[in-house]
C-alpha cells in the first residue's frame, strides 16, 4: 500500500512525513485536532484524529511526542484493524537481525546494532544510538543524540532525553523521564524524572 495517514501534523509529524516520502509513500496526508495547522510540507490535513475510521484503506503512523497520547491513539487504530507502518530513514544503520515493531520510526543517522529490539510506537530520533542486545519497550522515545550502550533494557513509555547516555547492562523501568545530558550508570526501578551526572531522581 502506498498511502499513509500521519496522525499529528506538528514538527515531529513533518519529520515523519519526510521519512515516509523517502520510504516510497507518494500519497501522504495528516489528521490533527489543531485548527490552525495548514498543509505541513504541502501535504493535506484531512480532518480530526477521530476521522481515521474513514481512511482504513491507508497505512497509519502516530507522530505525537507524548507517549500516553501515542499509546491511546495507536490502541484505537489497532482496535479498528488499521495497518501500522514502520518507517526507517535511509541513512539509519540497522543491523540485519534488529527487530523494529510496527508503529515505530527510526530517524536519520540513528544506529540499531545487532540483536537489539524496539517495541511498538517508539521514536528512535535523529543520531541516537542503540547498541547490541538492547531491549526497548513500547512507546519509548530515545531522543536526538542519546546513546544506549550494550544490553540496556528500557521499560514502556520511558523518554530518554536529548544527549543522555545509558551505560551498558543497565535496566530502566517504565514511565521514566531521563533528562537532557543525564548519564545513567545504575539501574532505575522507580518511575520518575532523573537528571544529572550521574543521573539521580529529581526531588
Amino acid at each position: 500500500m502506498n498511502s499513509l495517514i500521519i496522525i499529528g501534523a506538528s514538527g515531529h509529524g513533518k519529520v515523519v512525513a519526510d521519512i515516509a516520502r523517502l520510504n516510497g509513500y507518494d500519497d501522504i496526508a495528516f489528521l490533527d485536532d489543531a485548527p490552525s495547522l495548514v498543509k505541513p510540507l504541502g501535504y493535506p490535513i484531512l480532518g480530526k484524529v477521530s476521522a481515521f475510521l474513514e481512511h482504513l484503506d491507508s497505512d497509519f503512523i502516530v507522530a505525537i511526542g507524548n507517549s500516553d497520547a501515542r499509546r491511546r491513539i495507536q490502541n484505537e487504530l489497532n482496535g479498528a484493524g488499521a495497518e501500522l507502518a514502520t518507517l526507517i530513514h535511509p541513512s539509519a544503520v540497522v543491523a540485519h537481525d534488529a527487530v523494529i515493531c510496527p508503529g515505530s520510526v527510526v530517524m536519520a543517522t540513528a544506529v540499531l546494532n545487532p540483536s537489539s529490539r524496539v517495541g511498538t510506537g517508539c521514536i528512535i530520533n535523529t543520531g541516537a544510538t542503540v547498541d547490541h542486545d538492547c531491549l526497548i519497550g513500547d512507546f519509548v522515545h530515545v531522543s536526538v543524540g542519546a546513546h544506549l550502550a550494550g544490553a540496556v533494557s528500557i521499560g514502556d513509555a520511558t523518554w530518554i532525553g536529548i544527549g543522555a547516555s545509558v551505560s551498558n547492562n543497565i535496566s530502566i523501568c517504565s514511565g521514566c523521564m531521563i533528562g537532557a545530558g543525564a548519564v545513567v550508570i545504575r539501574d532505575i526501578d522507580k518511575p520518575g524524572t532523573y537528571v544529572g551526572v550521574p543521573a539521580h531522581l529529581q526531588s
